[in-house]
């Protein structure tokens, strides 16, 4: 039997990297996951690959009328068990090309996306259920030209420190899982070089794969992380810890 025989999951930007791995891992495990994603082809590739025990709902987290759509679909499974606020924008800019619409755009998906998704799963979450916020090695870490988009994961962690108080009577779990730099194509679409120079800074020495953060959003899913509740959990070969 899985370690999520049973559970229903909720997944945003799931069709894509690491929430596309997260999914198939899931599903493998024995839960039924609904995927979020923007661009509908993609969506619609990921649910076919995945093939059965999977849903895709096309939206955007920043949009509240999406997620209203998306927890309405949800409803037809009755309850949730799992969510992860997987989805998320990176963009990088030295602080003195920030503009008004670049700060808006990132703290749009990865902040406002992030709480909204969260909160409006709550009528429909579990008691004992397990929340999981994507957040970044980069909220540790200070690399020029990452500085807004670290400061959006900075927010994310401080997410999780209230909401383990706030949803301790229900027993629900808030974790933060923090991935340093992973082959996906949101990474991938990024300035090689700046890559190549975070890369020189992992003492592992590489790019993590998709899978392994997956594996780790199954530990803080499943009953195998029942006592863990408001950590962060990097899966960054090492780069925030030196």
């Amino acid at each position: 039997m899985g370690k999520l025989q049973g559970k229903v999951a909720v997944i945003t930007g799931g069709s894509t990297g690491i929430g596309l791995a997260t999914a198939k891992l899931f599903v493998r495990e024995g839960a039924y996951v609904f995927i979020m994603g923007r661009r509908q082809k993609e969506l619609d590739e990921a649910v076919k690959a995945i093939g059965s025990n999977i849903s895709g709902v096309q939206g955007d987290v920043a949009k509240l009328a999406d997620l209203d759509r998306l927890y309405e679909t949800v409803k037809g499974k009755g309850r949730i068990d799992i969510v992860f606020a997987n989805a998320g924008l990176v963009e990088i800019a030295p602080l003195k090309e920030v503009t008004e619409e670049n700060f808006d755009k990132i703290f749009n998906i990865n902040v406002k996306g992030t709480l909204f998704t969260v909160q409006k799963a709550l009528p429909l979450l579990n008691d004992g259920g397990s929340i999981i916020l994507m957040g970044s090695v980069a909220s540790a870490k200070g690399t020029p030209g990452w500085s807004v988009y670290g400061a959006s994961k900075a927010a994310i962690r401080n997410f999780v420190r209230g909401w383990t108080v706030e949803l301790k009577d229900r027993r629900i779990r808030s974790n933060v899982l923090s991935p340093g730099p992973i082959e996906t194509p949101l990474v991938a679409a990024q300035p090689q070089d700046a890559i190549a120079s975070i890369v020189s800074t992992i003492p592992m020495g590489r790019m993590g794969e998709p899978d392994e953060v997956a594996k780790a959003a199954l530990f803080l899913a499943s009953d195998d992380s029942s006592f863990v509740t408001g950590i962060e959990l990097f899966v960054d070969g090492g780069r925030a810890q030196i």
